[in-house]
C-alpha cells in the first residue's frame, strides 16, 4: 500500500480493487476465460501477474499449468485431458501503473517519481480453480448456466447512494441440468433473495462511512446434473457509492380570499379564513424507498381589542400543526465495521475440504 500523496490528484494512492470467488469451476473439455474485476479509485491503469517468490507474493509460487494470464487480468483455460483434472490454486498480484509520470510526495522525506512502468502498489489475488470431469455439451444454457437480461455485464459500474439500498437482479437458465444456487462475493451486509429458480436479487445498503468509495461484486450461478455442479461464467460488477440528495419538488397550493377589513377609532376587527397548505410530494420512483404524502392545515386565531383611544393595536398568535414527513428506506443490517469485509457465501463446504 502506497500512503504518499500524488502529484496529479493531491491524495493519498488508492490501490486496485477486486473480488473473486473461493473456488470457480469449469468442464475438462471447454474452453473458458475469467475476466476479473480490476478496478483502480485513482483511474490508473491495472495490470496482473503470477506471484513470485523473491518478492514475497507467495511461498511456493506455481503457475497452473492449465491456465494462461494476460496482463489485462484474464485468466484463460483451454480444453485438456482427463489427467489433468482437479483442484490449482491461483496466485496472482494485481498492480496499478500511472497512466503519465507522477510525483509521491510524502510527508518528511524526498520525493519520488513513478513511470508509466512503474508499479505504484500491488494487491495479492489468490483463489482456487476445479477442472470437472468432461460435459456432453460446452454450450451456455444446456448444462452450464446461460446469463440472462437483466443481469449486469461483467466489470459494469454501477452507482448507488448513501443509504440508498441498491438492488442487482440475475437471472440464468440450464435446459438440461438443474439450476440450484447462486454463489457471490461482495461488501459486508450483501444479502441474496431467491425469487425462483435462476432468478435471483442481491442487495446492499452502503453506509456513511462507505461514502466515495467503490466496492466489488462477484458472481457466479451454479446447477446441478446428477449430482455434478457446473457453473456459469464469472461476472463481476464495481459499485461506486455516492452522497447526492434526493430532493422531492413541492408545490404549495395556497388559498386566500380577498376579505375586507374595517377599521375605525375604536374597532380594529381582521377575520380571515384558515389557512389552507397543501403539499404535494410526487412519488419517487427508486428502489426500496417510501414517500409519505402530509397534508397540514393552519388555523388562524384572531383577537379583536376595542379600546376608547384611537390608537390602532392587533395581537394574533397562530400555532400550526406539526408536519413530518418520513422516508423509509428498506431494513438492513446495521453497519458496525467501517471498512468492508468480503462476505463469500458459498453452500458447498464439501468443495473446501477436498483443496
Amino acid at each position: 500500500m502506497e500512503l504518499r500523496n500524488r502529484s496529479d490528484t493531491g491524495q493519498a494512492n488508492r490501490s486496485p480493487q477486486t473480488t473473486i470467488l473461493p473456488v470457480v469451476r469449469v468442464p475438462s473439455n471447454c474452453r473458458r476465460d475469467f475476466n476479473l474485476l480490476a478496478f483502480d479509485p485513482d483511474g490508473d491503469e491495472v495490470k496482473c501477474r503470477y506471484g513470485n517468490t523473491s518478492q514475497g507474493g507467495c511461498r511456493p509460487c506455481t503457475p497452473p499449468p492449465v491456465l494462461s494470464l494476460s496482463a489485462s487480468c484474464t485468466l484463460s483455460f483451454s480444453p485438456t485431458s482427463s489427467s489433468n483434472e482437479g483442484v490449482y490454486v491461483v496466485q496472482l498480484v494485481m498492480e496499478d501503473f500511472p497512466r503519465q509520470n507522477i510525483t509521491l510526495t510524502p510527508t518528511n522525506s524526498s520525493q519520488e517519481v513513478k513511470t508509466t512502468n512503474d508499479a505504484i502498489s500491488k494487491i495479492p489475488v489468490q483463489f482456487a480453480i476445479r477442472v470437472d470431469s468432461a460435459v456432453p455439451s460446452c454450450t451456455e444454457g444446456h448444462y452450464l448456466p446461460k446469463f440472462l437480461p437483466p443481469t449486469p455485464a461483467n466489470r459494469a459500474r454501477l452507482y448507488t447512494h448513501v443509504n440508498q439500498t441498491l438492488e442487482i437482479r440475475i437471472n440464468a437458465e440450464a435446459n438440461i441440468s438443474t439450476v440450484s444456487e447462486l454463489l457471490f462475493s461482495g461488501p459486508r451486509n450483501i444479502t441474496e433473495t431467491t425469487l425462483s429458480a435462476g432468478q435471483y436479487i442481491l442487495r446492499w445498503t452502503p453506509s456513511e462511512n462507505e461514502e466515495g468509495e467503490s466496492h466489488p461484486i462477484c458472481f457466479v450461478v451454479q446447477a446441478v446434473s446428477n449430482s455434478t455442479k457446473y457453473h456459469s461464467e464469472l461476472r463481476c460488477v464495481i459499485v461506486s457509492v455516492g452522497n447526492d440528495t434526493i430532493t422531492a419538488t413541492i408545490q404549495p397550493t395556497t388559498t386566500l380570499p380577498i376579505t375586507p377589513i374595517t377599521i375605525n377609532e375604536t374597532t380594529i376587527q381582521n377575520t380571515s379564513p384558515p389557512l389552507i397548505i397543501t403539499t404535494t410530494t410526487p412519488t419517487i420512483t427508486m428502489q426500496s424507498t417510501t414517500t409519505t404524502m402530509t397534508t397540514t392545515t393552519i388555523q388562524p386565531t384572531t383577537t379583536s381589542t376595542t379600546d376608547p383611544t384611537p390608537s390602532t393595536t392587533v395581537a394574533s398568535t397562530a400555532t400550526p400543526e406539526a408536519t413530518t414527513i418520513i422516508t423509509t428506506p428498506v431494513a438492513t443490517p446495521d453497519e458496525t465495521t467501517p471498512s468492508p469485509t468480503p462476505v463469500i457465501n458459498v453452500s458447498d463446504q464439501s468443495e473446501y475440504d477436498k483443496w
